[in-house]
């Protein structure tokens, strides 16, 4: 039995630009590109036909947004530009570590995250209170390809764990993304606002203690 569990929202809350475009818009100038004066309307429009389910990097986006309006962009600015924008305040949610330790009584634990930001994960890792260490993988859709919920990125995790898909247990805190996991048979469970009176991540050790996932 492996566990993931999803890392924004689940595990940590991080700081995120209150205007995405804006915010690269802003790191690209610094990286001398400017961009183009209808820049909220390109960032907006898809630019990658991607398959379903198929993650389109953030900084691939950028690139063929300023390309969509003639803007030239040096090899490398807009991944820069989009690691600058979304650099991230960290903080790490309450019982996070307590669960994790508690996952591990059981088999590997891992991180499934959707993240279209490159590096976002690993500098999130590095300023929570938990960190890459305490985890035996950690796969994420930019990395992996494919964003939760399809099914080949729980695929890609049960894998990295060295689990089957039926025997991988998923934390997280969104249903429709993280629900994902049990179109490959394996078992979600879905974190609610502790004042509502379902599963939240201070409950869920006592979850696992219980063995009741593991029967």
């Amino acid at each position: 039995m492996g566990v993931t569990f999803d890392l924004f929202g689940t595990l940590v809350t991080v700081s995120r630009p209150a205007d995405p475009a804006e915010a690269v818009a802003a790191e690209l100038a610094e990286r001398g590109v400017d961009a183009p004066s209808d820049w909220a309307d390109a960032y907006a429009e898809m630019h990658v036909d991607a398959p379903e389910g198929a993650e389109v990097p953030l900084p691939a986006h950028v690139a063929r947004a300023l390309d969509s309006r003639g803007v030239d962009c040096p090899a490398n600015a807009a991944r820069r530009a989009v690691v600058a924008a979304f650099d991230p305040e960290v903080e790490t949610r309450d019982g996070a570590r307590a669960a994790i330790e508690a996952a591990r009584e059981h088999g590997p634990v891992g991180i499934c995250s959707n993240c279209s930001v490159p590096e976002l994960v690993g500098r999130t890792l590095v300023r929570a209170d938990v960190s890459r260490d305490d985890f035996d993988a950690v796969v994420t859709s930019v990395g992996c390809g494919w964003r939760k919920p399809a099914p080949k990125i729980f695929e890609v995790a049960a894998d990295r764990l060295g689990v089957a898909p039926s025997d991988l247990v998923h934390v997280g805190d969104d249903p429709a993304t993280d629900g994902g996991n049990e179109a490959v048979g394996g078992t979600a469970i879905v974190l609610e606002d502790g004042e509502s009176g379902g599963e939240s991540l201070e409950t869920l050790p006592r979850r696992f203690e219980g063995g009741g996932l593991w029967e």
